[in-house]
């Protein structure tokens, strides 16, 4: 059993968490909106803090899970912040997509401090988070990330080691491209089928299970058709992922137009208003350019 701290309980973190607890460890944890946090530890039989700093101090392991780079900066830095309260050869595990910028700039204080620094987004979603199934991609020094490994094991069914720090945020933005390209092809099908008399779930099922097969199709297509999208990643957080990934393409000179197209496609879902739906609401895009209801 180790002692932990979790900064962080969105649709993610706090379920998170909870696999933390059920793996038989002592959590306390952080939330920006403090009733949310009172809840969580009512609900796990665990404690909660009222900063960062309070929920690291004595924890082995922190790990955190908020919105972006700023955010992390706020829970990791300052008199409040995770970093003030954790001691020297502790771990701070970062499961929040930010830049690779942050997390080398956040990960070199955290080393004058001796602690150490595991960048480790994740993929798989809300129901990923809820039933322990996340891919975890790592950065960070090897022996921090052996530490961590059986840690975040509670709530992951892969977890991969891909280099330094940063190399885990570099990964994260390659699953996000991969994802996007894979959205926008599917959506196209789907409307193809449709306005050609096809039965499009038939026609996902079938695909499915071929060489057109993705967890996008075989997850999304149904919800797609039946114009669902009150769940899964956000749109608003799909284009802070994006932006990112535009971002360090283009520090490394490296072109990804199919991704800036999309990445304006979805710009123009957020205008819809579809902000906070999820990521497969781009076919809604054809259904408004045809003018059909939405």
């Amino acid at each position: 059993m180790a002692k932990l701290a979790f900064l962080g309980l969105g649709v993610m973190g706090y379920p998170m968490a909870a696999h933390l607890v059920k793996a038989g460890h002592q959590v306390t944890v952080y939330n920006r909106t403090a009733s949310k946090a009172a809840a969580w530890a009512k609900e796990n039989g665990q404690t909660h803090a009222a900063t960062p700093r309070e929920a690291a101090l004595g924890a082995d392991f922190v790990m955190a899970c908020v919105g972006n780079d700023d955010d992390l900066r706020s829970v990791v830095l300052g008199d409040d912040g995770a970093l003030a309260g954790m001691a020297k050869g502790a771990i701070f595990v970062d499961h929040t997509t930010v830049s690779a910028i942050v997390t080398r700039e956040l990960a070199a204080q955290a080393a004058e401090k001796g602690i150490g620094w595991v960048d480790a987004p994740v993929s798989g979603g809300q129901a990923g988070a809820e039933n322990g199934q996340l891919a975890i991609m790592c950065g960070g020094d090897a022996v921090h990330f052996s530490a961590a490994e059986p840690i975040v094991d509670a709530y992951s069914k892969a977890t991969v080691h891909f280099g330094d720090v940063g190399a885990g945020q570099l990964t994260k933005m390659v699953n996000q491209v991969c994802i996007v390209g894979a959205v926008q092809a599917i959506s196209e099908g789907l409307y193809f089928a449709m306005k050609a008399g096809l039965d499009p779930k038939k026609v996902a099922n079938l695909v499915s299970q071929g060489a057109g097969g993705s967890w996008q199709l075989a997850n999304r297509a149904s919800t797609m058709v039946d114009n669902h999208f009150t769940h899964g990643f956000a749109v608003d957080w799909m284009r802070k992922d994006l932006d990112i990934a535009l971002t360090q393409a283009d520090a490394m000179g490296v072109s990804l137009p199919v991704t800036a197209l999309v990445d304006q496609f979805y710009a123009e879902v957020q205008q819809m208003g579809g902000g906070r739906w999820d990521t497969s609401s781009l076919i809604q895009r054809f259904r408004r350019m045809h003018g059909e209801d939405m």
